[in-house]
């Protein structure tokens, strides 16, 4: 089964890509650049802080 990658939309093979639902590493660490830069978001409630962390 082919798929489009969610990166750069380039069908790529499904069965046997350790980069998958990526076409390449390149395309999965563009991913999680993405995460890292807060590119995404997660729905949900806003996290209560730690106790032991001061707040500003």
């Amino acid at each position: 089964m082919k798929v489009k990658c969610p990166i750069c939309n380039k069908e790529s093979e499904w069965e046997g890509n350790p980069f998958r639902p990526f076409c390449s590493e390149k395309c999965s660490l563009i991913d999680l650049g993405k995460w890292a830069d807060e590119k995404y978001s997660v729905e949900g409630e806003k996290a209560k802080e730690d106790e032991g962390e001061e707040k500003e």
